[in-house]
């Protein structure tokens, strides 16, 4: 019997495509058009071609900001995801304690950004916030405002608290997943506790903890809200990365032309790393 396509359905996936377009492609391509232009206003545009482009890539201020979002990353993945792992190793898979757990994970996840940078910005402070009033009472001179290591610390604390509840949930699903056979033969076995982790519960976490690194880093490097409520990229340029550099130079500089350049530039480094990510993970998931 020969089989019959009905095409009819494309029309129900119509609205997706037009969604999509409006809010993905459209700007993406103002983007492109302000890019290889300059203007003074008055809706006059001249032609400057990759001018921006190559005043961008030769800029130190660009390679400073990109610098401390890889250093910013590398930290929040070094810390997040053995982190994570190690939390979802040790929650409860029966019982009780387990929707409690789990709620109790995913409070984090809820909370806004904005709210996430309001929250840690009094909490940190001196006089009011408990975090840096009982820092400085044990004898730490802490002051996020003042000193960049400190407000290097704070950031990277507030990412840790909101974000690290998403690699446990992800790790705590892989670990869920693992048959009760695989536990019972490795007691029989005699394996070790590291033992079952390595060649157990390791090799089946691996495609959620792809996932994890994946979004993570991609989080991580992408950060704004957060650091911009806490510290504003202070002090001086400390905590100021690519997103907030490029938010300071579109609206704060109203320097369109350079700010379209930027983010092309940022949007493509995001794809570029997250390739790597993704090939060298995924390679060695193969290989073994």
């Amino acid at each position: 019997m020969e089989k019959t396509w009905n095409n009819k359905a494309w029309f129900l996936v119509l609205p997706v495509l037009v969604l999509v377009a409006f809010s993905a492609v459209i700007p993406l391509m103002t983007v492109v058009n302000y890019s290889v232009q300059d203007t003074f206003g008055n809706n006059q545009f001249f032609w400057a071609g990759t001018e921006w482009f190559q005043e961008l890539l030769t800029s130190s201020r660009f390679w400073q900001s990109m610098g401390r979002n890889l250093v910013f990353s590398g930290i929040i993945l070094a810390i997040e995801v053995p982190l994570g792992i190690l939390i979802a190793l040790n929650m409860p898979k029966k019982g009780w304690g387990v929707p409690v757990c789990l709620v109790l994970m995913a409070l984090p996840l809820l909370i806004p950004w904005n709210v996430v940078g309001t929250i840690w910005q009094v909490f940190g402070r001196n006089d009011i916030g408990l975090f840096g009033y009982y820092l400085n009472q044990i004898g730490i001179d802490y002051n996020y405002v003042q000193d960049p290591f400190d407000a290097w610390v704070t950031v990277i604390i507030m990412d840790i608290w909101h974000w690290t509840s998403l690699v446990v949930l992800l790790c705590y699903a892989g670990l869920v997943s693992i048959p009760d056979a695989f536990y019972q033969a490795a007691k029989i076995d005699g394996a070790s506790r590291w033992a079952v982790f390595r060649y157990i519960q390791l090799p089946k976490m691996q495609r959620v903890l792809l996932i994890a690194v994946l979004l993570r880093f991609m989080d991580s490097f992408m950060i704004y809200t957060e650091p911009f409520v806490v510290t504003g990229g202070g002090p001086g340029n400390s905590t100021t990365f690519l997103s907030i550099d490029l938010v300071k130079m579109a609206l704060g500089q109203f320097d369109l032309g350079p700010a379209a350049a930027m983010s092309l530039v940022y949007f493509l480094i995001i794809l570029l790393l997250s390739w790597v990510f993704y090939t060298v993970m995924t390679n060695y998931d193969a290989e073994r």
